[in-house]
């Protein structure tokens, strides 16, 4: 018998694998964050399940979502990412990587690193929700409100709160695992 999960979760194994081993897993490594937050980027008004499907495209197109060589794309590597057929090829959201990248090395340079800055959102500890169904779950928060607003302040695009509440489930800064899903007290733990 399949396990119960999340209603969002398809019968698509890639799916699978990334709600039981990714998603509301707290992630405290700027490497990671960086990369969770430029794909809720590409992802906006897409599916997240094309994003994970092109993951590794995006891996191979982005150096490994290095933001500090990201941060010194040129002309010539933006045009070449536009020519990427296994990437999204937004002009916006590939511009706005390369600058979310240098303003990342910013908030690094005030905080110490990104992941201190970003927890300090939530006292460095995952909000646990309690939500019994999906319809329950909400798209953004006050919280995501004053974290894209913080975010867009330092220069970041593609950061709406919408996103940034994506990217907190994602990162475990939230517990949105609904109460029936299998993972919801396994993330607490």
């Amino acid at each position: 018998m399949d396990k119960n999960r999340c209603h969002w979760v398809s019968d698509e194994n890639i799916y699978k694998e990334y709600h039981d081993n990714e998603w509301g897993i707290p992630v405290y490594d700027d490497e990671t964050l960086f990369e969770f937050l430029t794909l809720e980027g590409f992802q906006a008004g897409l599916s997240w399940i094309t994003i994970l499907k092109k993951r590794e495209n995006f891996r191979k197109a982005f150096d490994n979502f290095d933001y500090k060589k990201i941060a010194e794309y040129d002309e010539a590597k933006y045009e070449e990412l536009l020519q990427n057929e296994g990437i999204i090829r937004n002009k916006l959201k590939i511009k706005a990587a390369i600058t979310n990248a240098k303003a990342y090395m910013e908030v690094q340079k005030e905080f110490g690193s990104f992941s201190k800055y970003i927890w300090a959102f939530v006292e460095h500890k995952p909000i646990q929700n309690h939500f019994k169904s999906s319809k329950e779950v909400p798209a953004k928060t006050e919280l995501s409100d004053k974290i894209s607003k913080d975010l867009k302040k330092r220069g970041f695009k593609f950061v709406g709160s919408t996103i940034v509440y994506a990217h907190m489930q994602a990162t475990g800064m939230v517990n949105d695992h609904t109460t029936d899903c299998f993972r919801h007290k396994e993330v607490q733990e």
